[in-house]
Formats: C-alpha cells, sequence, structure tokens
C-alpha cells in the first residue's frame, strides 16, 4: 500500500507544511531576498513530476515555499532514524531511500503518489553541482514517466549554491531566484518517447537550462 502521510491530500497542504512555509518565507525573504515565479501558471491539478537542478540541501524547500499543494522528495534513510526529524520529513511527505539499495519499492511508492494526483519532485543530476551549473542528466526517473502518465514540470534555482553550496559548511547570504517552466504535458512525454529516451531527455534539459538561465538572469538583475 502507498505509503501517504496521514490525513494528507495530493492538492491540500497539512498544517504541518503549511505551517513551516509561513516562517521560512519570512526567513528566507530576510536572509536569501527569495522570490519565485512561473508557479502561478500552472493549472494542471493531477499528478505531475518537478525536474529540477540541484544546487543546494535548500533546494527542495525553496522550490516548495511559493506551493499551495505538496511536494514529495526522497531523503537518504538515514536521516528518518533521527527523533523528531524522522516524523517531521514523513509529515511532510518525503519518502527515505537507502542510496546503496535502493530498490523497485521507492519507484513504486514515487509512482504510485504521481498516479494519486501528487506532486513529486526530483534532483535528476543525482548531487549537488559544484559550481551552480545544470550537471548531467541522469536518466532514471524515465520509468516513472513510462508508468504514472503525468506532465514534466522543470525549475530552475539560481543561488542556493552560493547561500549554502557543496563546499560550504556554515550558511552566507546571497540572493535566491527560483523559475517554474511551463509543463511539458503528458501527451507531449508520451510522443517524444516514442523518439526514444536520449529525445525526452534533451527536451528536458533544454527546458530546465531556460530555467536556471532566466533564475541566474533574474538574480543577476537584482
Amino acid at each position: 500500500m502507498p505509503q501517504f502521510p496521514t490525513e494528507s491530500q495530493p492538492e491540500r497542504r497539512n498544517w504541518i507544511w503549511f505551517s513551516f512555509q509561513v516562517v521560512l518565507r519570512l526567513v528566507f525573504t530576510l536572509w536569501l531576498r527569495y522570490r519565485a515565479r512561473g508557479h502561478d501558471r500552472i493549472a494542471h491539478r493531477g499528478g505531475m513530476l518537478l525536474i529540477i537542478n540541484h544546487q543546494s540541501f535548500l533546494d527542495p524547500i525553496l522550490v516548495g515555499l511559493p506551493l499551495r499543494r505538496p511536494v514529495s522528495y526522497l531523503a537518504r534513510d538515514s536521516l528518518f532514524r533521527i527523533p523528531f526529524f524522522g516524523w517531521l520529513l514523513r509529515a511532510t511527505y518525503v519518502l527515505p531511500i537507502n542510496r546503496e539499495s535502493a530498490g523497485t519499492s521507492v519507484l513504486r511508492e514515487m509512482i504510485a503518489r504521481l498516479k494519486a494526483g501528487f506532486w513529486v519532485g526530483i534532483f535528476p543530476e543525482g548531487t549537488r553541482s559544484p559550481d551552480g551549473k545544470l550537471g548531467e542528466i541522469k536518466p532514471g526517473f524515465l520509468a516513472m514517466l513510462r508508468r504514472a502518465n503525468v506532465p514534466v514540470c522543470p525549475v530552475g534555482i539560481a543561488g542556493a549554491d552560493r547561500a549554502l553550496g557543496r563546499h560550504h559548511k556554515l550558511p552566507h547570504f546571497s540572493t535566491v531566484r527560483v523559475v517554474f517552466g511551463e509543463p511539458i504535458s503528458a501527451e507531449q512525454v508520451a510522443e517524444t518517447l516514442k523518439l526514444g529516451e536520449t529525445a525526452l531527455l534533451d527536451l528536458i534539459r533544454t527546458r530546465l537550462e531556460e530555467c536556471l538561465t532566466q533564475a541566474s538572469d533574474w538574480r543577476d538583475r537584482s
């Protein structure tokens, strides 16, 4: 059975995540001069896969802050064994994954959430960028798209690597911008897959690079 958070609804935040949003919006606005755009144009109401570039451990929060519905992410299973923090992760729609022996159970769970109408966020680079640029897009998520039949929304983050990147031990002040791109419809995903996985990866990379460029330009103008 899918392991959804208690009393969760795919298009409605629970009180725990809503409370964190209220607090973190203030914190991130002061600390990071945080701004996001494009999310208000997303009209899709069913399941959707968010493809996000990876700059910082802050990225899941940065993407989720402006949204009025929850996003499910993956996190190391060891984090779930930390008292209270593990409960908090589950209550905010996070799924545990063992990187050493990641099996099909996590894939099935993510597909189940997509089919149930949840938005699922992934970072296809697999690791944080060392320089803020978009790295190689790994194809593992294509199995979800083949089976879930949902649209893909590219999301570009700029500036998070300067705030708390992989080379930082302590947080820094920075300017962070997040741009949500136009979703690629489930029909376009299916049609592009007929041309091969490379064609779909190229399309998604192009859209993601466009979002990252827009976010970077927006940050630099600020």
